[in-house]
């Protein structure tokens, strides 16, 4: 069963990516009308849709994580019971945290650096750092959501037939 606060972080992040997704697509049909049409690009709008892109990714990551719909193999639930299934999923959702705040960590002390040297973009000179933070920080959310998935599995999954 979902929890309501679980929807409403869905919903959230789910509106925010979508609105992104819109704005990059706005903004590259003008700055393609503009290049083609009138000899006239938009300034910047590279830059623009690089860090959207940025953006978008890696907040789009703990929504794959949370609706648990990573790319996986499912050769080996057809050979385990629903115990070890469940031991199993536990097990690759606390590597996977483990994994998630160790780069956490790592591009945290790298967005310290980026901050620190005050680098920002060739054309519009947008501040770099603030972005590097962004993606530590959904990149941990990712970590807290697999750790949740140690102790709450998700009921998406569908079992091995046989098993119930």
């Amino acid at each position: 069963m979902i929890r309501k606060w679980e929807k409403r972080a869905d919903a959230i992040l789910g509106i925010a990516a979508s609105a992104l997704l819109f704005a990059m697509m706005v903004l590259t049909f003008f700055d393609v009308l503009g290049r083609y049409l009138f000899n006239r690009p938009i300034k910047g709008a590279f830059e623009l849709t690089e860090l959207g892109l940025l953006v978008l990714i890696f907040a789009g990551l703990p929504l794959v994580s949370h609706a648990d719909e990573h790319v996986t193999m499912d050769f080996v639930d057809k050979l385990l019971g629903e115990g070890p299934l469940r031991l199993l999923e536990r097990t690759v959702n606390a590597v996977c945290a483990a994994v998630m705040f160790f780069l956490t960590w790592q591009i945290w002390l790298k967005a310290d650096k980026i901050a620190g040297y005050g680098d920002t973009t060739d054309v519009l000179r947008i501040p770099v750092g603030p972005f590097v933070y962004f993606m530590a920080a959904m990149i941990a959310l990712t970590g807290l959501v697999h750790l949740y998935r140690v102790f709450v599995p998700s009921e998406r999954r569908s079992l091995p037939q046989g098993t119930a």
